[in-house]
Order: structure tokens, then sequence, then C-alpha cells
């Protein structure tokens, strides 16, 4: 016995998506063995949806981290505009940095010694950016002074020693106590050329930063001593400049030209880092665009699902025509059927997205001890953690656009059910 012929008489003259409306809509619904193949579909669009959403929201959750992790750590440890000299060596970087202290927006200025080496112990060796610092500076610099892992900062100034990262120490295989060699190619100036440098330094102190290239890369030491190995005649290379917000970098960029104490060459994050993070931009566009085909094709097998239901239901529309419901009745009847699949799914996939994005870290670790295998490799990944940052406006952006795919997908099916003449239907059943 069909879904109408159960039912009471078909109400006329009813608001549209009325109770039995949605009865009728819900009788669609269930399985039944006659039609278990249509509700086979059903399942899978559902299932398509929820996973489509899901994993969109999962995504652009793990893309947004990434970015933000990215830019606080970059920007929090290499500054956000740089000073450097144009006619001649900052010899004066005291008073200069002084000055740009003063300015608005300003947060910090650094006086910088930088230059490359490699670092070698007796069980390894790699090649490190060596930057000389004051003890003040190093530990104001947020990632760096809080973030030692083991020893001190503590008469920075007054001792030789330098501190590295904590990737840097694995690789070399030395602790806290232990000394490395620190090799550079600008030495003394000889008849012969210059000569390469060679000095064993104690290693006072190691940190911690999270990002992999910093903690495998950078090499601390007093800004006297640097400029002692690197031959800087009481200069720096550059001045580093930390603003309250890197937002409004160019703003304090302004301020620092109007005001300069003398001609600086001015760069900043921005700039410096401009293609690494309009990759990402364009990475995540296009993965927010791929992963929208399977919610796409997941409201395609809704267009198929109804498609097929309207055919299964022909009698039942033609007997509900002939008892008085109008073409919109079944048009809604089959639109609330479609679109309940749709919302259903999104709604599920929703909740599974943000509960993923929330506990990523606890399910990456679970999964890291059932395989027994390390999923996040820090060293190919950038980051020692996988990061998860949930955008609501993305998570609501990705909720719109999978109802309004399924919303869409439920129009055609519904519009011919609505079409269809009872007498003919009623001959072809």
């Amino acid at each position: 016995m069909s879904a109408v012929a159960e039912g009471s008489d078909i109400p006329t003259g009813t608001k549209p998506f009325a109770g039995f409306e949605w009865l009728l809509a819900g009788r669609y619904l269930r399985t039944r063995r006659r039609e278990g193949f249509v509700s086979v579909i059903a399942g899978f669009s559902f299932l398509g949806i929820m996973l489509g959403v899901a994993t969109l929201i999962i995504v652009m959750s793990v893309m947004n981290g990434f970015r933000i992790e990215l830019l606080s750590k970059i920007v929090g440890v290499n500054g956000h505009i740089f000073a450097t000299p144009i006619d001649r060596p900052l010899d004066d970087f005291d008073s200069v940095a002084e000055r740009l202290r003063k300015i608005q927006g300003i947060k910090l200025a650094i006086p910088l010694v930088e230059g490359q080496a490699l670092a070698s112990s007796q069980t390894g060796n790699s090649g490190v950016l060596v930057r000389g610092v004051r003890e003040a500076d190093i530990k104001s610099i947020p990632f760096i002074g809080g973030n030692i892992k083991s020893g001190t900062l503590e008469g920075f100034d007054g001792t030789p020693g330098v501190v590295i990262g904590i990737r840097l120490a694995n690789a070399l295989g030395v602790q806290v106590g232990d000394t490395i060699t620190l090799v550079t190619p600008q030495g003394a100036s000889t008849p012969f050329g210059t000569a390469p440098r060679i000095k064993a330094y104690p290693v006072k102190a190691i940190f911690q930063i999270g990002m992999t290239e910093f903690d495998g890369t950078f090499v601390y030491m007093p800004l006297a001593e640097s400029q002692a190995y690197f031959n800087r005649d009481g200069d720096v290379n550059v001045i580093e400049i930390f603003v309250d917000n890197p937002d409004n970098t160019q703003r304090v960029r302004d301020a620092i030209e109007a005001d300069a104490p003398r001609p600086l060459v001015l760069s900043d994050w921005r700039q410096r880092n401009r293609s690494f993070f309009n990759a990402l931009e364009v990475e995540r566009n296009v993965m927010f665009i791929i992963l929208t085909l399977i919610v796409l094709v997941a409201a395609l097998n809704i267009v198929s699902g109804l498609i097929m239901l309207v055919k299964d239901k022909t009698e039942d529309i033609a007997i509900m025509r002939t008892m008085g419901a109008t073409s919109g009745t079944v048009l809604r009847v089959f639109l609330i059927t479609g679109a309940t699949i749709g919302v259903v799914g999104t709604l599920a996939g929703f909740i599974l997205g943000v509960l993923f994005s929330h506990y990523i870290k606890s399910i990456m670790a679970a999964l890291n001890w059932i395989t027994g295998a390390n999923l996040w490799d820090p060293t190919v990944r950038f980051l020692s953690d996988i990061p998860s940052v949930l955008d609501w406006r993305d998570v609501a952006s990705v909720v719109l656009m999978a109802l309004v795919l399924s919303l869409l997908a439920t129009l055609y099916p519904a519009w011919k059910a609505a079409r269809l003449d009872p007498v003919k239907a009623l001959r072809m059943g």
C-alpha cells in the first residue's frame, strides 16, 4: 500500500509546509525493502555531504592554524621591520636604536650582527646563522627568552658562551656545558687572502621555538663577541624592529622614514616573506575548491536519488493530485525529502569537523600510537605540532555552501514531480 493510501485525505487550502507535507516526506525517507536502492543512494548522499563538510572544516582550520603559527613565529623571532645602513657602517647603532624606540608603535629595536657559519662537534656538523645580541635584547625576544628549555640567559654578556636551538643541539649531540666549534670564512686578512676563523664556544642555554628551521639554525652569541668574530669594527649589520601590531607595519615604516636619525633602508616582514605567505594563501583557496567537489558530488547523488524516488512514487503523486493536492504541495513534499538529507548531513559534518579540529592533536597522538609511526614529521612540515585554528567565518561559509548546494539539488526532481499529469501517471502506474 502506498504512503498516500495509508494516510488520511489530503487537506486542501492549507498553508505551505503544513504538517502532512512533512509527514509524507518523512515516510518517503524511511527504508522499505522494495525502495532499498533509493535508500542506499540517500545514505551515500548523506555520508558524502557529512564527510565533505567535515573535511572542509578540518582542512581550513589546519591551514588557518599553519598560517597563524608560521606568521607568529617567523615574525616573533625575525622582527617586523629591518633597518640597514646606506652611506656608512651602522656604528652609531645605540643612538639610532634609542631614537627608533621613541617612535609610537615600536615595541623593540634590537641591534644585530648576523653571519653564516658552520657549527661542528664530535658527532656532527650543521650550517647555522649566528646572531650577535645583548643579554637584555635576547631576553626581550618572546620566542627566545620565554622558551629556554635548559641552561640560563643570566650572565649572557659576560661569558663567551652561545645559545642554540634544541634541534641543532640534537643534530650536534651536545647539551648545556658542552662545546661546539664555529667556522666562518670571514676571518683575519693575511698576505695569502682571508683565512677562515675557527673558534670553540661552550653551550650556555638551549631554546625551543617550535619551528624546525629556527630550532635547527639559529645560534645566539654576545654582541661584542660577534663583532670580534665577524670582524665588525664596533658596528652592526641591522637593527630589527618589533611593532605593537604587525598589521600596522606600513604606518610605522612611514613614521620611521619621517623621523629617522640617519638614512636607512627599510624592509618589513611582508616583503621578506611575501612569496611564502602568498603560496600558503593560494594553496588554501585551491584546497577549498577541490574539497567543495566532494559536497557537489554528494549533492548530485541527491538529484539521482530523488529522481528515482519520483519515478517510484508516480502512482502516489497521481493519487495526491486527484485528492486535491496542488502541484506546489507535491513540489514541497519532495523538496523537504531531499533538503532533509542535505541539512542533516551538513549538521553532522559541522559537528564532526568542529570536534575533529578541536581535538586534532589528541587524535594525531592516538594515530601515532596505533600505527607506531610519526605521522607529523616536524623536519618536513616546519612546525613541531599540527596546528588548528577554527575561523567561524570559514565554518559559516562551508555550512552555507553545503546547504545551498543541497537545496539546489532538490529543485529539479521536485519540479519534475510537481509537473506530473495525474491521468498519465495513473495509466503508467
